[in-house]
């Protein structure tokens, strides 16, 4: 989730474990706890383009890290608040508000590591990185926290705000499951055969889904609205393979490969190949020059080999998917 959101969360956990002690110091540690799984991207900044995105959300959002940074993070609290809170609270603080942060990580699209070393990434691909709907009633229940002194009435606005945005969090996960089923249902209806399919919510919102869908050829590409009254329209992509085994030597294209989990389409234009990754859906819907929201320019260096540069995200191109999933969350 977004920076904001995980610093929210991390002062509810915070107030949640050590509110009793801490009082309004628990805004502190909570936020510098919340956010520190999330300095992979630092980190990243002093990478290539795809080795930035290969580590985010890998050892630094795993239950190995945090089981060993949060006795060192509880001995640092400890010892700063040695009048308050001992090493085991101070510890405990620590563990449960990095915890808390990947386990709401994982409801999002982009996959988590939590089990690293193993390559697996957990990803439930219920909610955006960004929805305030979640957002929101922690951030108002955490401005009567402060406010207030007595540590009963403290805890009655957290847990108000806690269950509010938890409803809100297990709405995404139905919602979901109703989205599945009618991309399900069309693609039998339409007797459209398929490997694979995923489904995962638009910018802002649970009310428009998009589906991937996966075949030996290509992919089927689809969003869906609960206000949508006619049925869904699926768009074919042909996976490109001609393209794509220009790559297949490339180290570059390799991780992307990875970091996809395999849901990549490869595409020329002007004589530059792209490698898109499906999971975060399209600009642009043209079949014969799709722009898709996460591309890599893929730069040849010498014969088989490519170096992948992100292509820049410009605000005109923010402002036209917000504008065409707005229009599209009103149904068709």
């Amino acid at each position: 989730m977004d920076s904001l959101t995980q610093i929210a969360l991390g002062i509810a956990t915070a107030e949640l474990v050590a509110g009793k002690k801490l009082g309004n110091k628990t805004f502190l540690y909570g936020a510098i706890l919340g956010t520190i799984p999330d300095l992979d991207i630092v980190v990243g900044k002093f990478l290539s383009d795809v080795d930035g995105v290969a580590i985010h959300r890998g050892i630094s959002h795993s239950l190995l890290f945090f089981v060993f940074l949060s006795p060192v993070l509880g001995k640092v609290i400890s010892k700063i608040e040695k009048n308050t809170i001992n090493f085991k609270g101070a510890t405990l603080l620590a563990f449960w508000c990095l915890l808390t942060h990947v386990l709401l990580d994982v409801f999002t699209s982009w996959g988590t590591q939590v089990l690293w070393p193993l390559q697996y990434r957990f990803a439930l691909k219920t909610i955006f990185v960004i929805d305030p709907l979640y957002t929101i009633p922690l951030l108002i229940s955490l401005v009567f926290v402060w406010k207030n002194k007595d540590y009963l009435i403290r805890r009655k606005y957290l847990i108000r705000g806690l269950a509010i945005s938890s409803s809100y969090l297990l709405l995404t996960c139905i919602l979901k499951l109703f989205a599945v089923y009618q991309f399900e249902k069309a693609l039998e209806n339409q007797q459209l055969t398929f490997q694979e399919l995923i489904v995962k919510p638009t910018a802002f919102n649970c009310i428009l889904w998009n589906a991937n869908v996966a075949t030996s050829e290509g992919y089927y590409l689809a969003d869906y609205s609960m206000f949508d009254s006619q049925p869904i329209r699926f768009t074919f992509y042909t996976k490109n393979q001609e393209l794509e085994q220009k790559l297949v030597d490339s180290h570059d294209f390799q991780e992307l490969r990875k970091i996809s989990e395999g849901w990549y389409l490869i595409t020329e234009q002007n004589n530059r190949l792209y490698f898109n990754d499906l999971r975060f859906g399209l600009l642009s819907e043209n079949p014969e020059n799709p722009q898709f929201a996460f591309s890599y320019e893929m730069i040849p260096l010498s014969d088989g080999i490519y170096w992948a540069k992100e292509v820049p995200k410009a605000k005109r191109d923010g402002k036209t998917l917000l504008q065409k999933n707005f229009t599209r969350i009103k149904g068709n």
